[in-house]
């Protein structure tokens, strides 16, 4: 890819694309916000790079904290900057090891995440990810990362069982397994709102409430990573206001700066930041941190970033458009091929399917959503192969006569795809 503007992307030969994966997930204003350009070159000229060690800090990164913690869906008190999703979600771990064994409980150190779950590459965050392709060859997961029962009604869901009845059976599970491994010995559970590289998958109704009953019953923390799910995504500010969920930590990275510079957050409520205080002062510091947290070129770009949100009023404008967008999305689901459309704002799967009627996946080696993938590409759109589905999540500042070109592009590659399948008698 050699340039961009607005939601296109333009390759080596002067091929245009429409961007229908925001990057990877992140570029949600597109890719030619001159305002993060000019932010981004203030911030050099200013003061282009400090840290945040021996309680140091720059005016841009003050600011950016305080306006994440009012948008935070629920309390929350102090934020820690990192660099990539991956590096927010391993100092989550580490903030859960640190606030458990401050409070006495040293034993508290194992995390719960979920299978098809992804939460980073990192050694630690590579263990709470639940997609073995990420395991193999590694020698991860770690000991002490367990993988509950991932919530994907379409696949796991018995039949004839109601969304509410599959959420009381997934939270019974996670109850049976907390009882298993021992509530003495686990810190925290964390989850996507929506699980994006797991397939866009959407829990059933009621299922974060009652996971969090489970998590109060046994006294461990809840942390959502809204690392794809933040900042408008899924027609609220977060993808937990979407979804039920009320975490005790929040981290949260690619649409803060509309993927424009690398940084994340980690958002903490005040009852686990004084216990970390507390315990630092009797340490004499608190020994985390890195290089580049709360770069301030990054901030200054991700305080830009969150300041257009709130112009643009960036929650209505996802509301506005989703129907539009689903609307094209849904009319795929008469195709022979297509079993399921499911998501929320602008993120969504289409799930692929041999026999759509009795859910029967096409198998893997026959490549079916990765031709699917590759039609679509020679027609100038940019979508994922996930699994059996094909995955979207636009930038947020699409046009509607873009979204209509994306459902067209998508279903002219859906057509070319079911005549291959035929030809080759897979279905």
């Amino acid at each position: 890819m050699a340039r961009g503007e607005g939601v296109r992307v333009y390759d080596d030969n002067g091929k245009e694309y429409i961007e229908g994966l925001s990057g990877l997930w992140c570029a949600s204003l597109g890719f030619s916000e001159k305002r993060l350009v000019e932010a981004a070159r203030r911030q050099l000229d200013l003061l282009p790079y400090y840290h945040t060690f021996r309680g140091r800090s720059t005016p841009v990164v003050a600011e950016l904290a305080e306006r994440l913690i009012d948008l935070a869906p629920v309390p929350m008190s102090k934020v820690f900057f990192a660099g990539s999703g991956s590096e927010a979600n391993d100092t989550a771990i580490k903030l859960v090891w640190y606030y458990q064994e401050a409070r006495g409980y040293p034993n508290k150190r194992k995390i719960i995440s979920r299978k098809n779950a992804y939460h980073g590459v990192t050694i630690a965050t590579a263990s709470l990810t639940g997609l073995p392709i990420n395991h193999k060859n590694f020698g991860i997961p770690l000991p002490g990362f367990i993988h509950a029962s991932c919530p994907f009604p379409y696949k796991n869901a018995r039949p004839g069982e109601t969304e509410e009845a599959y959420a009381t059976r997934l939270a019974q599970e996670l109850d049976d397994l907390v009882t298993r491994e021992g509530a003495d010995t686990i810190g925290a559970f964390i989850a996507e709102p929506i699980m994006g590289a797991g397939g866009v998958i959407v829990p059933p109704q009621g299922y974060f409430e009652k996971i969090q009953a489970v998590l109060h019953k046994h006294d461990i923390l809840a942390i959502a990573d809204e690392v794809i799910c933040g900042f408008g995504r899924t027609g609220n500010m977060f993808g937990s206001e979407t979804v039920g969920y009320r975490p005790d930590i929040l981290t949260a990275a690619k649409a803060i700066s509309s993927g424009y510079q690398p940084i994340s957050a980690v958002m903490i409520s005040d009852g686990i930041y004084q216990v970390i205080a507390d315990k630092s002062a009797e340490i004499g510091t608190f020994g985390h941190g890195f290089t580049y947290s709360a770069h301030p070129v990054c901030a200054a770009v991700a305080l830009e970033t969150l300041k257009i949100y709130e112009e643009m009023d960036i929650v209505s404008v996802v509301r506005a458009k989703a129907p539009l967008f689903f609307e094209g999305l849904n009319a795929l689901r008469d195709h022979p091929m297509v079993a399921e459309v499911r998501g929320a704002g602008l993120i969504a799967a289409v799930e692929l399917a041999r026999d759509t009627k009795n859910r029967v996946p096409f198998e893997a080696s026959e490549a079916v959503p990765a031709y699917l993938i590759e039609r679509a590409q020679e027609y100038g759109l940019i979508m994922r192969p996930i699994g059996d589905a094909i995955v979207l999540c636009p930038p947020l500042v699409i046009s509607s006569e873009d979204i209509k070109e994306i459902h067209t592009r998508l279903g002219r590659a859906l057509d070319d795809t079911y005549n291959m399948v035929r030809e080759r008698g897979l279905l």
